[in-house]
């Protein structure tokens, strides 16, 4: 049982490893870690295909 509840603790602890330091990327005065970096980049994409893919009309109406 105490097997079985340690490898459950390994499968829900953080996928990534955050027991070291983090990667950043400098940019003249900004410093940005490389995670934040990733999130900021999905979020401009998820925003740009927002704006630019046509809403669903649907069908009944004209």
């Amino acid at each position: 049982m105490a097997v079985a509840a340690a490898s459950a603790e390994r499968v829900l602890a953080a996928p990534v490893d955050l027991n070291h330091t983090g990667h950043y990327v400098h940019w003249g005065v900004v410093q940005i870690s490389v995670a934040n970096l990733v999130v900021v980049g999905l979020m401009v994409l998820v925003f740009v295909a927002a704006v630019l893919l046509p809403f669903p009309k649907g069908r009944g109406r004209r």
